[in-house]
């Protein structure tokens, strides 16, 4: 073609089909407007695989967050990075294992005089988004880091509203016992006092970002990171079960409707965030992602799976995973591609025109094209380990090995979603691979820690781990 030449219409879509997926928000599934996605990733903290009445909670409803289903892609086979909250974290802001990093040897970080955080230099989810010109704001958990070394202003989020440690009561925002006199509530670097019960806090905050983004008509990346359902069993209105309880682990306390309450108020705050989205005419030009951290833990819904969060077991580890992208993902899908929290990065980094740094390649996958309904479902191979009862699992296709203590197993986590028929001695190649691989994957990672915390369920806590010692 000479540089006078109109190009031909077949010139001209093929150069269309060759731009950055960056630049083409599809409307109607049609016609293509050159725009980059808002992002708006909400995480719950503790919600179990089922928990959801589109994941089959039989017992309360969750009709904002199905409803973003019911507009986009639900995942059946997704996974959490890690069996507790600061070690996934970890692999959702860098895209990579979270072994790579001392903070991810932390079962979850638990000390607030710690010198161990993510390093402010290390190439973030945020700071990437940011360097491509997205504005970005975190509400709600970090849990990465204590100032003045670590936290999310010095991570990429241009803006913080929330709590830097695990938990926090949902009435005082106090980290500790009800006699610690110190919240943890910030708003940037400086610490607030604002009364109201969290999970609306956090909404509060969410609604208000949202319509600021909207005034300045930039590209915005914002997290939302709810600390529910995390314990203490609180939901809106048990002010008094604030005031009784004496350990935010609250063993003697919480329900199945308490939960169900917690549940359905974070629910609440998720449509009032797809609302705010709507008023401000962003909805169409963003991608809005649900997810857990880990899996469920006392009152979660973790069937058709065994295990809870700090176990290695799929209950521990599988979650859901929910994305609506206007003119993208097709309304209603449900895929069984296999995923996990760090292939956010690379999806999301994608999504909004720009790439993961060279010298931190993320060990994630860019589901753009399964989103997209171009590819089947891809099988893949990932890894986990876990300090509490020497856990180690591996999933390959649809196996999986697991080690727990001195206890080994082969499952086909598709057939057998139980982990009930241990396949070791009828399938011994299989098993022997697997095991090979793990070791050479494992010795990549930095070595666990001793010293390192590591969350463990034992008999004097549940009734159902009877024969786990707290040793």
């Amino acid at each position: 073609m000479t540089p006078n030449r109109r190009p031909t219409r077949r010139q001209a879509i093929a150069s269309l089909a060759a731009a950055p997926v960056c630049l083409l928000a599809r409307h109607s599934f049609g016609q293509l407007k050159s725009s980059r996605p808002n992002i708006v990733f909400i995480m719950a903290d503790d919600l179990g695989y089922a928990d959801l009445s589109c994941y089959g909670r039989p017992d309360f409803k969750t009709p904002n967050i199905d409803k973003l289903a019911a507009e986009g892609m639900k995942f059946t086979q997704a996974y959490a990075n890690s069996a507790v909250c600061s070690a996934t974290r970890t692999a959702l802001i860098t895209g990579r294992y979270q072994y790579r990093l001392p903070v991810g040897l932390e079962e979850p970080l638990a000390d607030p005089k710690s010198q161990v955080g993510l390093p402010a230099g290390h190439p973030t989810l945020p700071s990437l988004l940011k360097k491509a010109g997205y504005g970005t704001t975190l509400i709600g958990k970090w849990h990465l880091g204590w100032l003045p070394d670590y936290g999310p202003l010095q991570s990429g989020y241009d803006h913080f509203y929330g709590f830097r440690g695990g938990s926090v009561d949902y009435f005082t925002h106090k980290p500790g016992t009800e006699t610690s006199d110190s919240e943890d509530l910030w708003d940037q670097d400086a610490k607030v006092h604002q009364a109201g019960y969290l999970t609306e806090l956090l909404g509060d905050r969410a609604v208000s970002v949202i319509h600021d983004y909207g005034r300045e008509q930039r590209p915005f990346f914002l997290s939302l990171h709810f600390n529910a359902p995390h314990w203490p069993w609180e939901g809106p209105g048990d002010e008094a079960e604030s005031k009784r309880i004496s350990s935010l682990r609250d063993y003697d306390g919480g329900s199945q409707q308490t939960y169900a309450r917690m549940v359905e108020a974070m629910d609440r705050q998720v449509g009032r965030v797809v609302d705010a989205l709507a008023a401000a005419h962003l909805a169409e030009n963003t991608i809005v992602i649900f997810t857990s951290d880990n899996g469920g833990e006392r009152f979660a819904d973790t069937w058709p799976f065994t295990g809870k969060k700090s176990e290695l077991l799929e209950g521990g580890l599988r979650i859901p995973a929910i994305i609506r992208w206007p003119g993208r993902v097709r309304p209603g899908r449900v895929s069984d591609q296999v995923m996990i929290t760090m292939d956010w990065l690379p999806t999301l980094l994608e999504a909004g025109g720009t790439h993961a740094d060279p010298e931190f390649p993320s060990d994630g996958m860019s589901l753009v094209r399964v989103l997209a309904g171009d590819e089947l479902p891809i099988s893949r191979k990932l890894y986990w380990r876990f300090h509490a009862n020497t856990q180690r699992a591996t999933r390959d296709g649809d196996m999986k090995w697991l080690k727990i203590r001195d206890n080994t197993f082969l499952f086909n986590v598709v057939s057998d979603p139980l982990e009930r028929a241990n396949l070791k001695e009828r399938e011994p190649r299989v098993y022997q691979r697997l095991v090979r691989e793990y070791e050479a994957w494992n010795a990549t990672m930095l070595p666990e820690n001793p010293g390192s915390y590591s969350e463990k369920i034992n008999g004097k806590q549940w009734a159902d781990h009877y024969g786990t010692s707290p040793d």
